[in-house]
């Protein structure tokens, strides 16, 4: 007569009746359900982590990328007529529409910078002048978005587009008239005066990153350069291609193409610290939340040798009546294989709604405390959101079944291993 196959129905019959089998019937129903719950709030916050990391680099590099260049082009210094050092790019139409013919880039947009002080009744803020075409602007995503902007870009070229928070800062808005100050003014025989403007906000952005709303505004490329004495030149190039993640691979190619003082400075050398940061503390947590799934499995170990002890008979009969080492070695693995999947399942599926609806959950927090649980202030960014990945919840899920499943080998072997007569010697 064969043998029945590894994991045959009544293994895990078997299993399934010493999983539900109460104390009193000599199981361990209580140490099942800490074992059950351990596991479930264990997988439910490494995945809720991994999401809550993926979902902030995701919103920080979107925020980089949708209010910034892939890549700046500017000129190496040289000294002009008057001995200064100058990087201004004085054929600034022919290099950006060399560098727009590059295989991959969106857009080359010369661009006037500054620094300005703007005034706005008693309110006073530095602001970094950003001088682009109206043409340039409107293909800024985290800028020209009418969803979280207000005013109306078409009216760029009889004003400025100001920051969110810069605004909030000086308490203007859409209509009002700001005044910005440059030091860099008209020059005289008595040197140079400031040079003062006023110009009325036609539009406030929020770009979703408090550095950049609390500094940044930008104005007419022309106006730009007759403001700050950048008359016929610009000071650099923001260039945008359809693949950032890839921009050191484009960055010889668009160096030939700007010309021989070229220099390039791209959006992964800006952030890119604070990148190579965030994979480090990735690393970590995993590591953290990983520690924290071995310890709820490791209460699969006492519920099982606690069966085991209390099953001693059964396993004494079940060998007698001609069952093998390697199936009682099989039913208590998957006694409690059986209490580590479930889990994962649960664990997953608890983990997966919170990722869902963190938002709501984060809102309804900050409400209960009062507000600040999350300040853009501080953090750099409005919101942390959560974001689901595929990977991230696989590997969460194989970490869960390998330790709870390599966990039960332990217990399981030594009931496969029990001697039956000296289990049935005193029944």
């Amino acid at each position: 007569m064969a043998s029945p196959a590894p994991f045959s129905k009544y293994e895990f019959l078997i299993a399934w009746r010493y999983l539900r089998a109460k104390r009193a019937e000599g199981g361990v129903s209580v140490m099942t359900w800490i074992s059950l719950i351990g596991i479930t709030l264990a997988v439910a916050a490494l995945i809720i982590t991994l999401a809550v990391r993926s979902g902030f680099r995701d919103e920080f590099v979107t925020t980089i990328l949708g209010a910034n260049a892939h890549v700046t082009i500017y000129n190496s210094a040289i000294r002009d007529e008057n001995g200064r050092l100058t990087r201004s790019i004085p054929d600034y139409t022919d290099v950006a529409a060399e560098l727009a013919a590059v295989e991959g880039v969106v857009r080359a947009a010369p661009l006037v910078k500054g620094q300005v002080m703007a005034v706005f009744r008693d309110q006073n803020t530095g602001l970094e002048i950003h001088g682009i075409g109206a043409d340039d602007l409107a293909q800024i995503p985290r800028v020209a978005d009418p969803a979280t902007g207000i005013g109306d870009l078409a009216n760029f070229a009889q004003g400025v587009s100001i920051g969110r928070e810069a605004a909030r800062s000086l308490g203007i808005s859409v209509g009002d008239v700001v005044r910005l100050i440059s030091p860099n003014g008209v020059r005289t025989a008595f040197g140079t005066s400031p040079r003062v403007g006023e110009y009325q906000v036609v539009h406030i952005f929020n770009s979703g990153r408090y550095d950049i709303d609390r500094t940044r505004a930008y104005m007419p490329f022309t106006e730009a350069q007759a403001f700050f004495n950048r008359d016929g030149v610009a000071d650099e190039i923001d260039v945008t291609v359809t693949e950032p993640e890839a921009i050191n691979e484009m960055v010889p190619t668009l160096l030939a193409a700007a010309g021989d003082r070229a220099l390039a400075w791209t959006w992964q050398d800006s952030a890119g610290g604070f990148l190579r940061a965030l994979e480090v503390e990735d690393t970590v947590m995993f590591v953290l939340m990983s520690v924290l799934v071995l310890i709820a499995s490791m209460n699969i170990i006492s519920g099982l040798v606690m069966l085991v002890k209390n099953k001693g008979r059964d396993i004494g009969i079940l060998r007698t009546i001609g069952l093998t080492e390697g199936a009682i070695l099989r039913v208590f693995f998957l006694t409690g294989a059986l209490v580590g999947t479930i889990g994962t399942i649960l664990g997953v599926v608890l983990g997966c709604l919170f990722a869902i609806y963190f938002d709501a959950i984060l809102a309804f927090v900050n409400g209960a405390a009062g507000g600040g649980v999350w300040d853009g202030a501080v953090r750099g960014i409005y919101r942390l959101p959560a974001k689901l990945e595929a990977g991230d919840v696989l590997s969460a899920v194989a970490l869960s079944l390998f330790l709870s499943w390599g966990i039960t080998l332990l217990p399981a072997r030594r009931a496969a291993r029990m001697n039956p007569v000296e289990a049935l010697r005193y029944e």
